[in-house]
């Protein structure tokens, strides 16, 4: 048997998606094989393709030829969480742009695209959703123009329930709801502390509302700005690639196959800042997943 057991590089990363994270290479479906037939088990137990693993969960594979050889040296250069023949969904590293915004820029749109094309599927991507450049978690994106209308009827016609992660700077109240309107438009942004540090506090935030830079706008509006937001507030930390807010968990409605749920799992840069802060990746990891 092959043993691997998870880190916080992939607490509540979904069964499927870790198998494939091991075996990019492997054919689309054998994934979702290895984990019906039994070759794939959770802790030496059955389990079904989307159930999340958690810290220090055990996964094994039964080995074979053909399983041995799918099994990379390094993870992936895109971070899937999910994919299908119409949509792909990924774990976008914060500092990274969506679209080029100079002649000569990294972007997740293109760097996407060459993802595809190097392993053998090219196609062409078009956000579903999208993030701020500093802002790392999940980005949909569909495969093709027809797939993208689809998909963006859906988000306009049933949004997508998306809940974020904040490190943020003070300490703020234990929950609360923001309702200060942004732009002249009525907005609303709820919060509930999760874990607590010096100085700062791990918030999961829910936008009720979709005002550009909501959370950030709102976060610092209370006297407590997400660290290393440094346009509102947070503090300049030239180190980091982003600031300290991460999509951490999206719903996807889908009126004919039932709602996607898929998470993200944190970047080990907010990891580090959170326990630079006082509060241990344990501690955050354990948090998230009460």
């Amino acid at each position: 048997m092959l043993t691997f057991v998870i880190t916080p590089h992939d607490h509540f990363r979904r069964l499927e998606s870790f198998l494939r994270t091991l075996m990019p290479g492997a054919p689309p479906g054998y994934s979702r094989k290895l984990i019906k037939s039994g070759a794939a088990k959770l802790n030496g137990g059955t389990a079904h393709h989307d159930t999340l693993l958690a810290l220090h969960d055990t996964v094994t594979l039964k080995e074979s030829g053909a399983t041995t050889g799918y099994l990379a040296s390094a993870r992936p250069a895109l971070d899937i969480l999910y994919e299908d023949d119409q949509i792909v969904i990924v774990n976008k590293p914060a500092g990274l742009p969506m679209h080029r915004t100079a002649e000569i820029e990294e972007n997740l749109v293109e760097f996407g695209q060459s993802y595809m094309t190097s392993r053998g599927t090219p196609c062409k991507l078009y956000p579903v959703n999208r993030l701020d450049r500093g802002t790392s978690g999940t980005v949909i994106m569909a495969k093709s123009s027809s797939s993208a209308g689809i998909y963006g009827r859906q988000v306009k016609e049933c949004g997508l329930d998306k809940l974020y992660l904040a490190l943020v700077a003070g300490q703020p109240a234990d929950n609360g709801t923001i309702d200060e309107p942004l732009d002249d438009k009525e907005s609303e942004t709820a919060f509930r502390t999760i874990v607590r540090g010096d100085s700062c506090a791990l918030l999961a935030v829910t936008p009720v509302s979709g005002r550009m830079h909501q959370i950030r706008r709102h976060l610092s509006m209370i006297g407590h700005p997400v660290v290393a937001d440094k346009r509102y507030g947070g503090g300049d930390f030239p180190a980091l690639s982003g600031f300290a807010l991460h999509s951490f968990r999206t719903v996807l409605a889908r009126p004919e196959a039932g709602p996607l749920t898929i998470c993200a799992p944190l970047p080990e840069e907010l990891l580090g800042l959170c326990a630079e802060r006082g509060i241990e990746r344990e501690q955050v990891l354990t948090a998230i997943k009460q």
